[in-house]
């Protein structure tokens, strides 16, 4: 019984060790690492320590999101914003945890082994500042358009509409996404493999913000 006690501590502990190496080993090493040439356009990554969001212009020469969602979704349906951005995670996690010390393990557990959907977090702004949590990027026309059809894609709907009353502020809503959470699938996974599919620099592999962030230091 003992024997097999240890065993299975060392297996925990071996799978623990080698998932850190892992993850600290992919967000380490770079791909797309030479520097965007486009200088058309600024878009911007955002942070708020755990989760990460891309942030794009509303209006562009070929796009115009209002289009598509509008910021009437929100509580403060203003109409001079100027910049929209997009996260994308574990509907629960959104919708039921507003702050840590809501989290239930139900929620947790469900969203670490692909248990229940996922949402997309829409959030308007009239200007953003650089600063360690926020890194303005600036791209071609052509590389913002496969960022807005790469973003397009993790939407459920050809013409989304805004879960009702579903909010963490005056500027934001969401919406119903595609795709499966998990301990390898994060928010901030799908921030990294959006970036990487159109060319931009981005990790191996990351399930955290500050792998990403490194990239554009």
């Amino acid at each position: 019984m003992m024997n097999t006690l240890l065993t299975t501590l060392e297996v925990i502990l071996i799978f623990l060790s080698s998932t850190a190496i892992l993850v600290f080993t992919c967000s380490e090493i770079g791909i797309n690492t030479k520097k965007e040439q486009g200088s058309d356009v600024e878009i911007y990554i955002l942070t708020n320590g755990v989760h990460t969001d891309i942030v794009l212009p509303i209006k562009s020469i070929k796009h115009d999101w209002s289009n598509f969602i509008s910021s009437s979704s929100t509580k403060n349906a203003e109409r001079n914003y100027r910049l929209v951005s997009f996260g994308w995670g574990d509907k629960g996690f959104y919708l039921k945890t507003p702050t840590w010390a809501e989290l239930k393990f139900s929620t947790a557990f469900k969203a670490m082994f692909g248990l229940s959907s996922t949402a997309m977090h829409v959030s308007y702004y009239k200007e953003l500042q650089e600063s360690e949590n926020c890194k303005k990027i600036t791209v071609s026309n052509d590389t913002l358009q496969r960022l807005i059809i790469e973003i397009k894609k993790s939407f459920a709907q050809s013409k989304p509409v805004a879960i009702p009353n579903a909010y963490y502020s005056n500027n934001d809503c969401f919406y119903d996404a595609v795709g499966t959470y998990h301990l390898f699938q994060t928010c901030n996974t799908w921030t990294n493999t959006t970036l990487k599919n159109v060319g931009l620099p981005a990790c191996l592999w990351t399930a955290f913000d500050r792998g990403i962030f490194r990239k554009y230091d």
